[in-house]
């Protein structure tokens, strides 16, 4: 394993690229709501003071801005996650300017959970979590394509019973 962060790297499985979607539908709605909220009360407070009406372009301009960022931003995130099943562990990595890899040892998982929301059934994919006693190696994988996460909550809670844990 020459770098585990670099995306090329062979053995890593890749998550959903839905997950960037998702994260964007989320974020929009979010940004979109929040705007709304805020260009009201600027409006109010227009309406009932001498502020400048330009001032309502503020958060038209920010909400836009915001937008863009998610834009650009959850694809790269999306890329950035990864998981590798080893013999002893599982592997899994994200990040891009604060990257991080957990090593999570089969004898370890207490149990392993799959969520799955309406707009994530919708895209296809689940989030896997996997509990440990300790929180430093428990980890999450979000974007694990719907069959995939299922394969796996079963794969490692074998993996775990046979390492003596007791998933």
């Amino acid at each position: 394993m020459s770098d585990p962060f670099d995306p090329q790297d062979t053995g890593w499985t890749p998550v959903s690229p839905r997950l960037a979607t998702a994260r964007i539908l989320i974020g929009t709605v979010t940004v979109v709501v929040v705007a709304v909220l805020v260009l009201a009360v600027l409006a109010v407070i227009a309406a009932t003071t001498s502020m400048p009406t330009w001032l309502l372009a503020v958060p038209i301009v920010l909400a836009l801005a915001a937008v863009a960022w998610l834009v650009w931003w959850a694809p790269r995130n999306a890329r950035s996650w990864g998981y590798q099943e080893t013999e002893e562990e599982l592997l899994v990595r994200h990040g891009i300017m604060f990257r991080r890899l957990v090593a999570v040892p089969y004898g370890r998982m207490q149990f392993v959970d799959v969520e799955i929301g309406p707009l994530a059934r919708r895209l296809g994919f689940a989030k896997l979590s996997l509990h440990t006693a300790s929180t430093e190696t428990a980890s999450t994988v979000p974007g694990v394509p719907h069959e995939e996460a299922l394969r796996l909550r079963v794969r490692l809670t074998e993996l775990g019973e046979s390492r003596g844990a007791g998933v």
